[in-house]
């Protein structure tokens, strides 16, 4: 049984994750569905995409906190005309973890593109269907099982980030707090070896919770599109 402490970490926790995963993949599909095509500059965007996963998460969450603090040029922008405070709150966590999780998605849902037999993206051309009608007809619904299961582990993945989340939105208790912030908490704490290990094994079961449901998701999906 969780205590109240616990629910709400868990609270924070699937909160952040879901605004991450809500926020990040319309743009993780667009950029994938562009980089498994051919086209100048795609070494250039496919570096960019991928860079939270070369940089270190606590400089990935500085550069956040350079640009959306409240003397960033974003930040102080979004301040002056919308009162709109990110870093430090709970929306600044999400942000933070949108952009570590954005390259998993982009991975899995480019492989997912990649797969698909251009020949039918050809007829369909042939017929004079336009680029968003292929896309959203054939594309999208072909390639939904690796996205879906890309972002089910994405998910599952942004429960368990620490380091941009830290840095850029704190460690507040019932606002940024997530699973890995409380651990490194108590763990701070005199005796708090016990709560750390609780809480290390309910992160441990959404972990796995979560890979286990993209693997069932894409089976199912799959099998949906064979008919």
């Amino acid at each position: 049984m969780l205590s109240a402490a616990e629910a709400q970490i868990l609270s924070t926790s699937f909160s952040v994750a879901s605004l991450a995963l809500l926020w990040s993949l319309p743009l993780a599909i667009a950029c994938a569905f562009l980089l498994a095509r051919q086209f100048p500059g795609k070494f250039l965007l496919d570096g960019l995409v991928h860079l939270p996963i070369i940089l270190p998460p606590v400089l990935t969450g500085f550069l956040l906190l350079l640009l959306f603090g409240r003397n960033g040029p974003i930040g102080h922008w979004l301040e002056q005309v919308a009162g709109i405070h990110v870093a430090f709150t709970r929306q600044g966590a999400a942000l933070a973890t949108a952009v570590m999780i954005f390259p998993m998605l982009v991975r899995a849902s480019r492989i997912a593109f990649e797969a698909l037999d251009p020949r039918l993206l050809e007829a369909a051309a042939v017929l004079r269907a336009g680029p968003l009608d292929r896309f959203f007809s054939i594309a999208l619904p072909l390639a939904g099982p690796g996205i879906l299961a890309g972002a089910v582990t994405a998910f599952a993945a942004g429960m368990g980030e620490f380091g941009a989340v830290i840095t850029f939105a704190a460690n507040i208790p019932g606002e940024t707090q997530t699973l890995p912030l409380a651990i490194y908490a108590v763990l701070q704490q005199p005796g708090g070896e016990s709560e750390a290990m609780r809480l290390a094994g309910l992160s441990f079961t959404l972990a796995m919770s979560g890979l286990i449901g993209a693997e069932f998701l894409q089976r199912w999906m799959t099998r949906r599109l064979k008919g």
